[in-house]
C-alpha cells in the first residue's frame, strides 16, 4: 500500500508595506481642517483681554469669597480687616512717633500715619497675594480653562475691597483729630484707582515670577519692608532730607517712588494740614504714568506665559 503523496505548501501572500505614518505638518493640517486648535494655547492679545472680561464675574466672585473666608476662623471675623492696619499704626506710632520723634514738625501726625500706614497696607498686601496667585491656586489652574489673570486680578480686587473697608475706620480716626469733610477728599477717589491699577500691575508681573520661581515669595517681606521705609510711610520725606547733601538723584528717586506718590496723594486729599507744597513736582502725571505702566507692563508680561502656568 502506498502512501498518497503530499501536495507542495501553497505559496506565501506577498507582504503588503504598512502605511507610513502621517508626518506632524500632515497631523496639524488634519486638526486645523476639524477646527481642533492646542490645548492651553495663548490667544492673541485682544481675545485674551475679550476671555477676561467675560470671566469678570468670577473675578469679583472669587475676590469676595475670599475676602470673607480670609478671617473666618477668628472670633472677631472681618473686625481684623480694620484691626490689622491699626495695629501696625499704634505700633509705627509708638516706636517712630514716640520713641524716635519723627513726628517733630508733621502737624496732624496721627492722621498723617495712619493714612500712610492704611495705603501702603493695600500695596504691599496686594504684591503678597500677587506672588502666591498661581502657585496657591495650582488645582484650579490645572483643573479648569480660563484666562490665568483672572486671579491675581481677583486677589488684588480682594485687597481693594479690603481696603473699603478700611477706610471706614480711617473717616472716623479723621473724625477724632478734627478732619472733615471738604472738597479736596474727592480726591481720594482717583488717587485710589490709580494706586489700585499700579499695584494689579504689580501683582501681575509677580504672580508670573513667582509661578516659575517660588522662593520669591520668602524674599518679599524683606523687600517690602525696605520699600516701606523709603516710601515716608511713617515720616515725612522732604524733612529727613531737608538740608541733607544727597545726591540729586537720591533726591529724584524719592519723590518718584510710586508708592510715596499714592501716599502723599491721599495724604494730600485727606489731611488738611498736608499743603501741595509737601507734593514731587508733577504729582499727577507721575501718579498716572506709573499706573499705565504697571499695569499695561504687568498684564502683557503675565500674558506672554499664558500657556506655562500650571505645568510641569
Amino acid at each position: 500500500m502506498t502512501s498518497p503523496s503530499l501536495a507542495p505548501p501553497a505559496p506565501a501572500p506577498p507582504l503588503t508595506p504598512a502605511p507610513a505614518a502621517p508626518t506632524s505638518e500632515e497631523l496639524r493640517a488634519l486638526a486645523l481642517r476639524h477646527g481642533l486648535t492646542v490645548s492651553g494655547a495663548r490667544p492673541s492679545l485682544p481675545a485674551y483681554v475679550r476671555r477676561l472680561w467675560s470671566r469678570r464675574d468670577f473675578i469679583t466672585a472669587f475676590a469676595t469669597a475670599k475676602l470673607t473666608a480670609q478671617y473666618s476662623q477668628a472670633r472677631l471675623g472681618q473686625i481684623w480687616q480694620v484691626m490689622t492696619p491699626l495695629l501696625n499704626a499704634a505700633v509705627y506710632y509708638a516706636i517712630f512717633g514716640v520713641l524716635m520723634d519723627v513726628r517733630h514738625g508733621i502737624p496732624d501726625y496721627v492722621p498723617f500715619l495712619i493714612t500712610g500706614v492704611f495705603v501702603w497696607t493695600f500695596t504691599s498686601q496686594t504684591l503678597m497675594v500677587g506672588t502666591r496667585a498661581i502657585s496657591g491656586n495650582l488645582g484650579l489652574v490645572r483643573a479648569l480653562h480660563f484666562p490665568r489673570a483672572s486671579l491675581p486680578i481677583a486677589l488684588a480686587l480682594q485687597q481693594l475691597q479690603q481696603l473699603l473697608f478700611s477706610l471706614g475706620a480711617l473717616v472716623v480716626i479723621l473724625f477724632c483729630f478734627g478732619e472733615f469733610p471738604r472738597p479736596s477728599w474727592l480726591l481720594a477717589v482717583p488717587a485710589l484707582v490709580l494706586q489700585a491699577l499700579f499695584s494689579t500691575g504689580l501683582a501681575l508681573a509677580m504672580a508670573r515670577l513667582a509661578a516659575r520661581t517660588p522662593d520669591i515669595a520668602q524674599l518679599m517681606p524683606f523687600l517690602l519692608r525696605t520699600w516701606m521705609y523709603a516710601s515716608g510711610v511713617m515720616w515725612s520725606i522732604s524733612q529727613v532730607t531737608a538740608g541733607r547733601d544727597l545726591p540729586r538723584a537720591v533726591e529724584l528717586l524719592l519723590q518718584a517712588n510710586p508708592a510715596a506718590v499714592y501716599i502723599d496723594l491721599m495724604r494730600f486729599a485727606l489731611v488738611e494740614s498736608f499743603s501741595t507744597d509737601l507734593l514731587p513736582p508733577h504729582v499727577w502725571a507721575l501718579a498716572a504714568g506709573w499706573a499705565v505702566l504697571a499695569f499695561a507692563g504687568g498684564f502683557v508680561y503675565f500674558w506672554k506665559a499664558e500657556e506655562t502656568y500650571g505645568r510641569g
